[in-house]
């Protein structure tokens, strides 16, 4: 089993993993921070949601992918699925406080989870697709 982690580390599923949950992370503490300081939670979570497209956009490109994706291609196809999941994420933010009632911890763990989720399928499929 040793001998599997080394090379599982090296794979681009490990980058993309990494990237992601560094984003969700940030994510999550920023939408968590934003709604608790009295931002809506749509407004606070789509706020969140950009900051942290920036920072794994650069990554997912340049450290995941290396660069190997025409950036011409892959950036709008990126800002397009991240503009989808923040208005999707915020509609999730929106329905769990007022239609569920959960808090703004709760919130931003199943927003985070739902986008997350959905981004990961898209930039594989679509935004990053594997070159063959």
């Amino acid at each position: 089993m040793s001998e599997a982690l080394p090379a599982f580390v090296q794979t681009r599923l490990f980058r993309f993993l990494t990237v992601g949950v560094g984003a969700a992370l940030l994510f999550f503490v920023l939408s968590w921070l934003l709604v608790s300081l009295g931002l809506s939670p749509f407004i606070g979570s789509v706020v969140a949601y950009a900051i942290a497209v920036v920072v794994a956009y650069s990554a997912q490109r340049g450290w995941t992918f290396g660069g190997q994706h025409d950036h011409v291609s892959a950036m709008p196809r990126y800002l397009a699925l991240q503009l989808g999941c923040a208005l999707f994420s915020g509609l999730v933010s929106h329905l769990a406080v007022t239609r569920f009632g959960l808090s703004a911890l709760a919130m931003s763990a199943l927003t985070t989870v739902a986008a997350g989720a959905v981004s990961y399928v898209m930039s594989l499929l679509w935004v990053f697709p594997t070159r063959g």
